[in-house]
């Protein structure tokens, strides 16, 4: 079998519902869709979800990258190789990790697609379905509140939500919102890097009777040694997101004690294969891991989801970030009931791209 062609297009989306984080407010997302095509009439789906305050992309130059570096190095090659092939396109994307994401599902789908197996089996298997969070942006208290009794209405068990920009709004929404929705329910908190040390050791103090599960990147993610003194003061799981970007980040941040749990994000680490080899350092160091989401296609979310599924390492899901989207070409990548997502169980990634 060789690749023959490489498509890719650039497909914006509204989310129906904006939300708001500590860096911007969200009202819209751009994917970058790919088909690797054979001439064994097996073609591999993936896509990039760029973001120039995550991933440090632009849809366009994915979209460029995908044409100029990707389909050259590719064409006439095996994609039954497909180790070759990363370390192949390694040097030319080394910036882009969200286009090395899409290419790297391709081939998993590819790969499953030809042994008749979903990917989360050929992963290891570990689990057939996955509880995952919602999100609920920065949001006065009477609207986080109805935000979380609306989601909860909907079957989720595990709300995240954001702040960041202030501590005592941040502290007051918790303590409304577990007011609210008792005890039967898993609340997360993501600071997205708002927080001093001071700040964070403040905020964890006064949230205490929320029973918070973990807090999210508390500080900068140019400082790590930061997060690893938030974590050491504290009982509370400090989890590390953006200062997680790749195997040697996961690597420091283990080896130095500077976090309790790993957010790895494909579009944001490269892939599944790189998502693979950050959770064999997260389980050497017993760190635990969640595998999160960035505003992304289901089929993104479907790749997070055969990630999350073939590991015990694995232990959370934040795979929310194609709820709202509108038009979204691979609606249907995943399915979700009740707050649990389960994979389509067909061969590969479980969705194939219209053509």
């Amino acid at each position: 079998m060789k690749i023959t062609r490489v498509e890719a297009w650039l497909v914006k989306m509204q989310l129906t519902e904006p939300y708001t984080a500590a860096y911007d407010t969200i009202e819209t997302t751009a994917n970058v869709f790919v088909r690797i095509v054979t001439d064994g009439r097996i073609v591999g789906c993936g896509c990039a979800a760029p973001d120039e305050q995550v991933t440090g992309e632009t849809p366009e130059g994915v979209l460029e990258v995908i044409r100029t570096v990707v389909e050259p190095a590719v064409k006439g090659t095996d994609p039954l190789r497909p180790a070759l092939l990363r370390e192949r396109l390694e040097r030319g994307l080394r910036h882009e990790p969200s286009a090395r994401a899409a290419v790297d599902m391709a081939l998993f789908d590819i790969l499953g697609k030809k042994c008749e197996l979903p990917v989360w089996k050929l992963l290891g298997g570990y689990r057939d379905c996955m509880k995952t969070s919602v999100t609920i942006g920065i949001l006065s208290e009477p609207d986080a509140v109805a935000s979380a009794q609306q989601w909860i209405k909907q079957g989720f068990t595990a709300l995240k939500m954001k702040g960041g920009l202030d501590v005592d709004s941040d502290v007051a929404r918790v303590l409304k919102v577990r007011e609210a929705v008792g005890d039967g329910i898993e609340l997360r908190f993501d600071a997205n890097q708002g927080y001093t040390v001071d700040e964070a050791l403040r905020f964890i103090d006064l949230t205490r009777d929320a029973r918070l599960e973990l807090l999210e990147q508390p500080t900068l993610q140019g400082q790590p040694d930061l997060l690893g003194e938030v974590s050491r003061e504290v009982s509370l799981p400090i989890m590390a997101d953006e200062s997680l970007a790749s195997l040697r980040d996961a690597f420091r941040l283990a080896s130095s004690d500077l976090t309790d749990m790993l957010n790895v994000k494909l579009m944001k680490v490269g892939g599944i294969s790189e998502a693979m080899e950050i959770v064999a350092v997260a389980k050497s160091a017993r760190l635990k891991v969640m595998v999160g989401s960035v505003d992304e296609s289901a089929l993104g979310v479907a790749a997070g989801l055969h990630y999350a599924l073939s590991s015990p390492a694995v232990v959370y899901a934040d795979l929310d970030g194609h709820l709202g989207l509108q038009d979204d070409p691979a609606a249907g990548a995943v399915q979700l009931d009740a707050g649990i997502l389960y994979p389509t169980n067909r061969p590969g990634l479980g969705f194939d791209l219209p053509a």
